[in-house]
């Protein structure tokens, strides 16, 4: 780094799952580089566990750490956020530190959850019975909300795509499920789904067994189904219902528990920005993740464009893509990694029980062991719950790239 211009080799915008680990696998190539990572806040979180943390499953404390404990060593951390892009300078511009020159550039911040765009629920979360797996507080609120349930009305609503997880908004549905069939409360419990989109999962392989788990609980579905609305001292949740010609209605619905997950946009600073397309993503080649007209600048993770799952698995894979093809560009020669769009859900189907779901794009399956990536499985629940959140604060974030590669690499 120049410490009169704040120039850096590399720069990462973002110090999430996506930015700490391709900062740790470019190190891990490449000791010598000069990298920078712009990040405002000071705490990390491994969100894939919130959906068991919501479930009495896992412990919240365990789900966060410092970001100063995990930065890797070697790398610049700027506390500030990125605000504009000047890709014919090579800048970043950041809201108190200034400008950041690179020669390469990463962008990975992530992407926006839209409280606001559903009337009254910032001011009904926590309270009143409503709560979101979305957020690291309300998580065990969920969880103290399903404990105490005994009968009633529980709706579970999910947003248009694309969001982050795509199946944790009915694998929250389940996890309770399961846990009132459990207690022998589920017949006097009225589970509602509400799926803003037309289809209860992405990839057509894994529907028919979630069905089964959905008739098995009971559950009712409604499908292109939005949350528009939520009263919570009234304990009233508010959908606009598009029907097969695209004509809409208005339903109210009263609840006795809601979860809710926000919509979800690309930051406003890049929609706003030169590196966007028009949907507001940055727009990057999907097997690449090289930028389509910046040739210097990569992303990856849930603010690009790519049509993949936005995963962290997702993100372990992109990680080496960029890291190597980075390097290579670098250095003059053919980027030699290509992205095949995997993507991993692992559906909580039951405590105990989950259908590890593993896609690329196009919706081919692409399981990472020689099983029937279709069945509920033990193993996978033991994969989740203990031994993929070692793999992440052990490895991913400290460049060990453990079934990192997808099957197009090179």
């Amino acid at each position: 780094m120049d410490a009169q211009t704040n120039t850096f080799e590399v720069v990462i915008v973002g110090g999430g799952s996506a930015g700490c680990g391709v900062a740790a696998s470019l190190l891990k190539r490449d000791p010598s580089l000069s990298i920078a990572i712009i990040e405002p806040s000071t705490q990390h979180y491994y969100q894939p566990a919130w959906t068991l943390v919501g479930a009495g499953e896992f412990e919240a404390n365990k789900t966060v750490r410092d970001m100063a404990d995990c930065i890797p060593n070697g790398v610049t951390w700027l506390k500030a956020a990125a605000t504009t892009f000047d890709p014919a300078t090579h800048q970043v511009h950041t809201d108190h530190l200034g400008a950041v020159t690179y020669q390469y550039l990463i962008v990975c911040p992530g992407l926006t959850l839209n409280w606001d765009a559903i009337k009254g629920l910032k001011e009904s979360l926590g309270m009143y019975g409503v709560t979101s797996n979305y957020r690291y507080d309300l998580a065990p609120y969920t969880w103290e909300l399903v404990k105490k349930f005994h009968s009633g009305t529980a709706i579970f609503t999910q947003p248009a795509m694309p969001i982050k997880c795509a199946g944790a908004p009915q694998k929250a549905m389940y996890l309770s499920c399961s846990h009132w069939e459990h207690r022998g409360l589920l017949s006097g419990i009225n589970v509602d789904f509400h799926n803003a989109g037309g289809v209860l999962f992405g990839v057509k392989d894994y529907v028919e067994p979630l069905m089964q788990y959905v008739r098995r609980y009971g559950a009712h579905l409604n499908f292109n189904s939005t949350l528009i609305e939520v009263d919570g001292p009234k304990k009233t949740a508010v959908f606009q219902i598009k029907d097969a010609d695209g004509n809409t209605t208005i339903q109210s619905k009263r609840f006795d528990m809601l979860h809710v997950v926000p919509p979800q946009t690309a930051p406003a600073f890049i929609k706003a920005s030169p590196l966007a397309n028009a949907d507001g993503w940055v727009e990057v080649d999907q097997h690449t993740l090289q930028h389509v007209r910046f040739p210097n600048i990569f992303g990856l993770g849930d603010a690009t464009s790519t049509p993949n799952a936005k995963t962290l698995a997702a993100v372990r894979k992109q990680v080496v893509i960029v890291a190597e093809n980075l390097l290579a560009l670098k250095a003059g020669q053919a980027m030699p990694s290509r992205y095949d769009g995997y993507g991993s859900c692992p559906l909580t189907v039951e405590k105990g029980k989950i259908i590890l779901a593993e896609f690329g794009y196009g919706g081919k399956l692409v399981p990472t062991f020689n099983w029937d990536s279709t069945k509920p499985r033990w193993s996978a629940w033991i994969l989740k719950k203990y031994i993929l959140p070692t793999v992440y604060w052990r490895l991913m974030l400290k460049g060990r790239e453990w079934l990192a590669r997808c099957g197009a690499c090179g």
